[in-house]
């Protein structure tokens, strides 16, 4: 008699505590998918009119939006400049690259390709530093005149740069997401050289079609750089929210990363909204800074 009340006195407080931890998780997922269409409707509602004045609006989070700096889709300017443009389309091919050649693998780069994403890595720094150097001397030649440049940076020269930075961002950010979701992720490498030179070459050729400016490559590519942006914000924020909740290593499928997912959206949508007011109040103006001529 006294041992049956005992169990039934013990597993009480257990369904109880079940019950509980149920409601908060379905207070929390019904959170994050209002949070969603809140930040979303929200950055609709400021956002210019049509789909480029979106893709705009994500851009100009993100990038200077200089029209001298950027490509055209024929008088059209393109969402990011042309090193953004080359930064972030590349890191989408390259997420997606990796997602079908290498789910779930884990490891990061070899330090031999290590030492090839430093150098892509030096050469965006260069090309950057060197294309801001020479928008100072454009501002105030009688200030800056001094101040030497390496060469005279153009769209080549910053698609091809830029695109070596979005294979860094990538080749780091998706063995390390990774790491943190999976409950038991592959220990493999996510690249290794075979696939590093086939990405490679595809980002070359994709970036040779950027060049060109043909309107056929520049449309699809205008959406897909701004998806890139999105992509990488919402792999970081997803992380920071799993971190947060301390769920790491705690999914074994695509179809549990729903929430994390969200989650990671909504912050990324909460910054570009609050970037674009911030910015916008400044300058009124939904292109480049005013009074930068490069």
């Amino acid at each position: 008699m006294f041992l049956h009340i005992g169990n039934k006195n013990h597993i009480m407080p257990c369904r109880m505590e079940s019950t509980q931890s149920l409601r908060v998780q379905r207070l929390t997922r019904w959170s994050v998918v209002i949070a969603v269409l809140i930040s979303l409707a929200a950055w609709m509602y400021i956002a210019p009119p049509g789909l480029m004045g979106k893709l705009d609006a994500i851009g100009y989070a993100v990038c200077h939006r200089l029209d001298s700096h950027s490509l055209h889709i024929g008088g059209l300017q393109m969402p990011l400049c042309a090193r953004c443009t080359g930064e972030f389309n590349a890191a989408a091919i390259a997420l997606v690259f990796q997602a079908v050649v290498s789910p779930k693998r884990s490891k990061l780069p070899t330090r031999g390709m290590a030492a090839v994403l430093i150098g892509l890595f030096l050469a965006f720094a260069i090309d950057g530093s060197n294309s801001y150097l020479a928008l100072l001397k454009a501002m105030g030649p009688g200030t800056f005149a001094a101040i030497p440049t390496l060469y005279t940076a153009n769209s080549v020269t910053r698609v091809l740069t830029g695109s070596g930075m979005g294979l860094v961002l990538a080749s780091v950010l998706y063995p390390m997401y990774n790491q943190s979701v999976w409950q038991a992720p592959d220990p493999e490498l996510a690249l290794d050289w075979r696939k590093l030179a086939l990405l490679i070459g595809i980002l070359l050729l994709m970036d040779f079609g950027i060049i060109t400016e043909s309107p056929v490559v520049l449309y699809p590519v205008a959406l897909l750089s701004a998806l890139g942006v999105l992509a990488l914000l919402t792999i970081v924020f997803s992380i920071v929210w799993i971190m947060i909740m301390r769920q790491d290593n705690a999914f074994v499928s695509a179809g549990q990363l729903w929430l994390p997912t969200a989650a990671g959206v909504t912050l990324a949508f909460v910054m570009i909204l609050g970037i674009d007011l911030f910015r916008l109040s400044l300058t009124h103006t939904w292109g480049g800074f005013p009074g930068l001529k490069g």
